[in-house]
């Protein structure tokens, strides 16, 4: 509850400031409206179908570009940490695609797929595949080694270790992974549509930026820090709940 009081004070502040600096004339409104007035003008824009639209299309290339990254790296990081020896051979592979910004393969993915979900998804999924997968290959190699020997002599297979060894100690992993790939998502989601000029939310920030509606671009950018906040508010939920078992989850809850 204390944090929640701070947060909404600090929020309030914040309103504050952007509400006085433009009406003591220290930014020129035209640069920086007032609170009051990016917050009427959000109101107004929630109330046309063209927004939700918009943010449905964003919130669809998020989703289903975080998909298609998490599911293709639990399977290359299990596959990679479980295999002798190819985790050194693909090592230096990984560490040369890694770095490379997603924002680099913005001429690639227009020439490919033009302004169109598939750019979006071509950024989404790049940005979002090495955070996953990076913390799946710290999460099968925290694997107990005795553990992991005692398993295989008793004969287990290499799925039912996967299942019952393997698994559970990375999961941790794998969520603090999509956790951080979710934000990473929803901020290339936008920038695909806000570059590219892809169907979505980034794509009416650019219209209203190129149109000179400058409460509009200021009101859709507060829309979408908040749904960024949802974003990340809604995976860490969904963090405690499949992690409920494990004790720093449990101490962080009690607490």
């Amino acid at each position: 509850m204390t944090r929640l009081l701070y947060g909404l004070a600090g929020l309030g502040g914040l309103l504050a400031l952007l509400e006085a600096v433009p009406r003591l004339g220290l930014v020129d409104e035209r640069f920086l409206p007032p609170a009051s007035l990016i917050l009427s003008t959000l109101a107004g824009q929630l109330a046309t179908p063209q927004l939700w639209i918009a943010l449905g299309e964003t919130m669809g290339g998020w989703a289903l570009g975080l998909a298609m990254a998490f599911c293709a790296a639990v399977v290359t990081g299990v596959v990679i940490g479980i295999v002798p020896g190819l985790r050194a051979l693909t090592n230096s592979t990984i560490e040369f695609l890694r770095p490379i910004p997603s924002v680099a393969l913005v001429p690639l993915a227009t020439l490919l797929f033009g302004p169109s979900l598939g750019s979006t998804l071509m950024l989404v999924v790049y940005a979002s595949f090495w955070q996953v997968l990076i913390q799946v290959l710290y999460g099968v190699a925290a694997v107990d080694a005795v553990a992991y020997d005692t398993a295989r002599s008793y004969g287990l297979s290499a799925w039912s270790r996967v299942r019952h060894l393997v698994w559970p100690t990375a999961l941790p992993y794998v969520m603090t992974g999509l956790r951080l790939a979710a934000a990473v998502a929803f901020i290339l989601a936008v920038t695909a549509e806000l570059v590219i000029g892809s169907p979505g939310l980034g794509a009416e920030i650019q219209v209203a930026q190129s149109s000179g509606a400058v409460p509009t671009v200021y009101a859709l950018i507060v829309l979408a820090g908040v749904v960024g906040i949802g974003v990340n508010a809604a995976v860490r939920l969904l963090e405690r709940r499949v992690l409920a078992w494990h004790p720093a989850v449990r101490s962080e809850v009690a607490a």
